[in-house]
């Protein structure tokens, strides 16, 4: 059985009542009916369109899977089609809410139980004096708990994209495929997030008559949210594509540190190399068959070793 709630001169009448009722309680010009259905079925459909009167587009919108966030006005009624996202293990999981708002019923279509319509209750019964509004009132509450949720995942997302930023510093950072994970949570986010700068701002259009005086600020603040989620989403776009230049520009100023110190060690290993090459010849040189001949080179292996080291080192490259 799908949730229901019942208003009158705003106040909460009845709640929970049979779906079969919802006919007569909309007819009830006075009243305000909320209805949610989750993944309904085909008799619950039939409700929509018979006894509703709800335009077939409208109800083949609201059954087709994945919907762009939008508006669209019928003569009788408004559509919307919205997101309500989850972040979990580094992935945005969204469930497509669609809408149906007429003048004085508003009907929810879920798609799937991952969205909690419990937080939106609680919105509606912390506001009793604003239940007056009628339908602007109950779409606002499901609006402001939408748009926070995006808010909460963009913000969850920022501090994953934070913490991995620190992670390139470290030794081996292989944030390569976080990063693209990441990336690909973002995207998923901004697709469903951008678009309801839209949607309010064509709730707020005084032609649609939903969104009275009392209903305006509310209405202005969860714009304002959708706003900063947008700016948020848009500078952690540029984080994410550079998380990986940035990762590239660190691993080569490593290999250049490394190729330096290999370099340098060896150039050292060389002189020893050298000497003792250059007194491993079968023929007479100085010193040949000479005690001093071995601590001249002894000596000039080690002293010329130690004037390389002294110099690279000084130069930072050891």
């Amino acid at each position: 059985m799908g949730k229901t709630r019942l208003y009158r001169k705003g106040e909460l009448v009845d709640r929970d009542f049979p779906v079969s009722e919802i006919t007569k309680h909309v007819k009830d010009h006075s009243a305000v009916v909320w209805f949610d259905l989750c993944a309904p079925s085909q008799d619950e459909i039939g409700l929509l369109r018979d006894e509703l009167g709800l335009h077939e587009l409208a109800i083949e919108d609201a059954f087709t899977e994945r919907q762009r966030p939008k508006v669209d006005r019928y003569p009788t009624h408004l559509f919307m089609s919205v997101y309500a996202v989850q972040y979990v293990d580094h992935e945005i999981k969204a469930c497509e809410v669609d809408l149906f708002v007429g003048k004085n019923v508003l009907v929810t279509v879920r798609e799937s139980e991952d969205y909690d319509l419990a937080g939106v209750e609680r919105r509606w019964d912390s506001a009793p004096s604003l239940a007056s509004s009628g339908v602007g009132f109950l779409l606002h509450g499901l609006l402001d708990d939408v748009v926070d949720g995006h808010y909460a995942a963009a913000q969850k997302l920022d501090d994953d994209i934070e913490a991995l930023e620190d992670h390139i510093y470290e030794e081996k950072p292989h944030v390569g495929r976080r990063a693209l994970q990441l990336r690909r949570a973002l995207v998923q986010l901004r697709r469903v997030a951008l678009p309801m700068r839209e949607v309010l701002g064509s709730l707020l259009h005084r032609e649609h008559e939903l969104v009275d005086d009392t209903m305006m600020p509310y209405y202005l603040d969860v714009k304002d949210h959708t706003l900063f989620t947008a700016e948020l989403t848009e500078s952690m776009r540029e984080l994410v594509t550079n998380l990986r230049e940035a990762e590239v520009a660190v691993q080569g100023n490593r290999l250049n540190s490394i190729m330096k110190k290999v370099t340098s060690w060896a150039a050292i290993i060389a002189v020893p190399t050298a000497i003792s090459g250059y007194y491993g010849m079968n023929v007479p040189y100085p010193g040949f068959e000479q005690k001093w001949g071995v601590w001249v080179s002894t000596l000039g292996i080690f002293g010329l070793s130690y004037l390389l080291y002294l110099m690279f080192k000084r130069r930072d490259w050891l």
